[in-house]
């Protein structure tokens, strides 16, 4: 398999000078950018198969672009995890979007992505871009309030693991609900999870204190936020796709179907046999997203 190149763009607010990194897949001077950002807890490799998919069929030069959140994977963990929310990843992605400079910019965003992928669509302007094509991935406005306490049981916790495939059963057992994969699939995704402690065990890739202000939303911070979410999303011009697991607990029947009818009135595909959030593996997922990105 082909291997991306990792580099690294600088941030700074009140976290002080700390480094994001991002994964570059594809021509780095190609005029296309499609930018893919993950969920809460995962980091820039889960889009390793879109990557390489969007590269290979692409009938021009792409470059495809899938960072770190700030305390995931390579990028620098904030002094003060207070600021692990939506307002500094948005700040830092339109800092490594003002760096890119894409001439047509395409962004992809699974879960808190897509939250992500809302403030930077609504913000873009002011680093003198706009979104053409939006990609949300099982995400919306209306976040379900049992799905964050779901989440909320195992986010943060210290663990390790003798072995890559000990740590992979483990994160299978808290997530089943990305659906159907191989062996070798979920072996893969797991890989670029861990990190080699100290003493040699694996640990998880990500900073524990992203849980901190996670666990700090009440279910009336929640609803208070679904105004500000609605307004983001009524905003956005580009043309955008929603996905969903037909059998997720994140993003309702009820939010996705207004979200096809309001705002960029969303085109809505949904995965049988998946829950939150699918992970672009899939044949049928894989070429929902490119045919969206590169018809």
């Amino acid at each position: 398999m082909a291997e991306p190149t990792l580099n690294y763009v600088p941030c700074a607010d009140a976290n002080g000078p700390r480094r994001m990194a991002y994964w570059q897949w594809g021509a780095a001077d190609a005029a296309h950018t499609v930018v893919c950002v993950h969920g809460l807890s995962r980091q820039g490799r889960d889009f390793d198969v879109l990557a390489q998919a969007l590269v290979a069929r692409a009938s021009q030069s792409i470059r495809v672009v899938c960072p770190d959140v700030a305390g995931r994977g390579q990028s620098d963990w904030l002094k003060d995890p207070v600021g692990y929310g939506v307002p500094t990843y948005a700040g830092d992605m339109l800092g490594l979007l003002a760096h890119l400079k894409p001439a047509t910019l395409d962004w992809v965003g699974t879960s808190m992505g897509g939250l992500i992928g809302l403030a930077v669509t609504a913000h873009a302007a002011s680093v003198g871009l706009k979104v053409r094509k939006l990609v949300l991935n099982d995400v919306g406005p209306v976040i379900q309030w049992s799905s964050l306490q779901r989440i909320g049981t195992y986010l943060g916790r210290a663990v390790s693991f003798d072995n890559l495939q000990q740590a992979a059963d483990a994160m299978l057992a808290i997530s089943s609900s990305f659906g159907p994969h191989t062996p070798a699939q979920w072996l893969e995704l797991s890989r670029h999870m861990v990190k080699t402690l100290p003493d040699g065990k694996l640990g998880l890739h990500y900073d524990p204190a992203i849980a901190i202000p996670f666990k700090a939303v009440t279910e009336e911070l929640a609803l208070a936020g679904q105004a500000q979410l609605w307004q983001l999303y009524d905003a956005i011009t580009a043309d955008t796709l929603l996905l969903r697991g037909a059998e997720s607990d994140l993003l309702s029947p009820e939010t996705a179907l207004a979200m096809t009818q309001r705002g960029p009135k969303a085109r809505l595909l949904e995965f049988a046999g998946v829950g939150h959030a699918p992970t672009l593996i899939a044949q049928d997922q894989q070429d929902a997203v490119t045919s969206f990105l590169l018809g």
